[in-house]
């Protein structure tokens, strides 16, 4: 993933490399579900531990930040070791993880199998965009990568639904731990697969020394500090008068963090060694660009779904298997025009991902308007109609995105751009969940008890959802910034 290499056959030379393709598009289908089915279980998980909001954000949050963490180094270590034992260690750890998930008796125990399973997921996560590109040459690549994004389109469809079948399943009490114990047979099975189907170290050459391990884990450290001090503030803001004050000192912290990040950052790079964040990558404009309205996407795009999931269940009483329903929409139209705008975005360019965008910003309009306005009978129907049509904006967004953004890496920076790209999108997923939750949930803990539930939850759904319209709107301006930097410099090559 950080540089070029010479590459061999892999132990699968000479057989079909789709065998290895469905077990890591498996595996990848099994890492986005965690991501997605355990929020319909948040109502079950508060009630089941009596928890706050700033627990149910750690939940979520805590997965996607050691998953985010550990993408880059994870990929160096895989690119100059073993893709295939990485793969299956994580596979196996995080296995282990849903375990102690599944048995939590309290809340922190539920943490911490939160945190091993993002912990596993970081490990194996970058050997799944390895070895795709390690089986896959030319044409084949790209239909490959393309079945890639349509699995995990429907990955992130299915998630909340098969949570809602799941707690149905195992009653309001508990079934929520059935979203973790689904792991348990699920990743046994894939384990198996993988040792029999995955090629050896056929990527590394077969003679010379091993390349030294470019890890960064100053950086590292200094990088996750970074964001958690930014996020710390609204993961301790829950409305109420016992709030500490002191919470958003945290923001004064992160800009000291950041500046020390970057300071190290150029200076780890200057003496010849590998950065977490190469900062010669945000250079190319394309580049930039593009992980500004992927990250900004990615704060936005989760958060909705979770926003909307606990309106529902809460607010007007849906029961899970209900309120997944209201939202799948969204993923199965969005993955269509993922496929369409892969086949436009040469011809269309960027105006194709302004456009997705701007769907999607209306859609969470729509939806703040159906919470607020429509009749409590109607509501799950009307924002229903709303997810399928702002799907078809986001399918704009992600594909078209990546492939513009990436257009102009050099081609030995090729998969470690992809690194630095998706650690954007993990790390906004976080961010943009905290901000929107702690905004919901204050708004609650200030309403309740002055008015009925459905004008108190739908409140704070308005709330939430502004953090929302925030983040489209950066995702916007980025786009639309790129777009007119794309046309002067065609107008000045003309």
């Amino acid at each position: 993933m950080s540089g070029a290499r010479s590459v061999e056959p892999s132990s699968t030379a000479g057989l079909s490399p789709w065998p290895a393709f469905w077990v890591c598009a498996g595996v990848a289908s099994l890492t986005i579900l965690d991501m997605t089915k355990v929020n319909v279980a948040l109502p079950s998980i508060e009630a089941a531990f009596e928890v706050g909001s700033t627990e149910l954000q750690l939940v979520v949050s805590s997965y996607v930040l050691a998953l985010g963490l550990l993408m880059v180094p994870m990929g160096r270590v895989g690119d100059q070791r073993s893709r295939r034992t990485l793969f299956v260690v994580g596979l196996a750890l995080f296995t282990l993880a849903s375990v102690l998930c599944a048995v939590a008796p309290n809340a922190e125990v539920l943490l911490v199998g939160r945190v091993l399973q993002g912990v596993a997921a970081g490990i194996h996560m970058p050997q799944v965009m390895g070895l795709i590109q390690q089986l896959f040459r030319g044409a084949e690549r790209g239909r490959a990568f393309g079945l890639f994004g349509a699995t995990i389109g429907l990955a992130t469809a299915f998630g909340p639904l098969t949570g809602g079948i799941l707690i149905g399943l195992g009653g309001a009490a508990d079934g929520w731990r059935g979203i973790f114990w689904m792991n348990l047979p699920a990743g046994l099975i894939a384990i198996w697969f993988a040792v029999r189907l995955l090629p050896r170290d056929g990527h590394r050459a077969a003679d010379g020394p091993r390349p030294r391990l470019e890890l960064d884990p100053v950086g590292t450290a200094l990088f996750g500090a970074t964001v958690i001090a930014l996020m710390l503030p609204f993961l301790f803001t829950t409305g109420s008068p016992e709030d500490p004050p002191a919470r958003w000192w945290s923001l004064a912290a992160f800009a000291v963090l950041l500046a020390v990040t970057l300071w190290w950052e150029r200076r780890y790079a200057a003496i010849g060694r590998a950065p977490l964040l190469p900062l010669g990558l945000f250079g190319v404009s394309s580049f930039r660009n593009g992980a500004l309205v992927g990250t900004a996407y990615f704060s936005a795009m989760p958060a909705m779904f979770l926003l909307t999931t606990l309106f529902l269940q809460i607010g007007v009483h849906f029961d899970p298997l209900h309120a997944a329903l209201v939202t799948i929409g969204f993923a199965l139209t969005s993955s269509l025009t993922a496929w369409l705008g892969g086949r436009l975005v040469a011809r269309i360019g960027r105006a194709l991902v302004v456009t997705g965008v701007a769907t999607m910003l209306a859609g969470a309009v729509g939806l703040v308007a159906a919470a607020v306005f429509a009749p409590v009978g109607a509501v799950g129907f009307i924002m229903a109609g709303i997810m399928v049509i702002a799907g078809l904006g986001g399918g704009l967004v992600i594909s078209p995105n990546q492939t513009l953004m990436y257009a102009e890496v050099p081609v030995h920076q090729a998969g470690l751009a992809g690194s630095v790209g998706q650690l954007g999108q993990r790390f906004g997923t976080a961010i943009g969940t905290a901000v929107a939750l702690s905004l919901f949930y204050a708004t609650v803990y200030r309403e309740q008890g002055t008015a009925t539930d459905v004008v108190v939850y739908h409140d704070a759904y308005a709330f939430g959802m502004a953090a929302v319209g925030a983040f489209l709107l950066v995702a916007l301006l980025a786009g639309v910034a790129d777009l007119l930097q794309r046309r002067r410099s065609a107008a000045a090559a003309a």
